[in-house]
């Protein structure tokens, strides 16, 4: 399934998407799939322990560049999600953007229009787009 488009994956959204076409109920299957996410990456660090939590608070100081910030700044976490934890989680954001991609068939947008502006605004904005 290498090289589809966001289109193209919104649109087999719209043929498979016969259930779920109410907007409240695409609205509460995106946060259910969305805690699924969130759970299947919580559940790498607490069950499987193939990537650990080192969390602190990040040592950012105003007048950095932007290179020493990147430099500075970390993920909190260490190790690397084993094969069986990628597969898990990729699973569950596969089903967290056919949500996404339902909603926008539910409102009328176009996903890769929606990701479009926003890589826009990253462009636009840059680092402060998400301070």
């Amino acid at each position: 399934m290498s090289g589809i488009t966001l289109t193209q994956f919104q649109d087999q959204v719209s043929e498979l998407l016969l259930r779920h076409r109410s907007l409240l109920d695409v609205l509460s299957k995106s946060q259910q799939t969305e805690a699924s996410v969130n759970r299947s990456v919580i559940k790498a660090v607490t069950e499987c322990g193939c990537v650990r939590l080192n969390a602190e608070k990040q040592p950012y100081t105003e007048g950095l560049t932007l290179e020493e910030a990147k430099r500075l700044t970390q993920t909190h976490l260490s190790g690397e999600l084993c094969e069986h934890c990628v597969d898990l989680i990729t699973a569950e954001l596969g089903k967290h953007m056919f949500y996404v991609a339902a909603l926008c068939n539910v409102l009328g947008l176009n996903l890769e229009d929606v990701v479009s502006k926003e890589s826009q605004t990253c462009n636009t904005l840059g680092l402060f787009n998400m301070s």
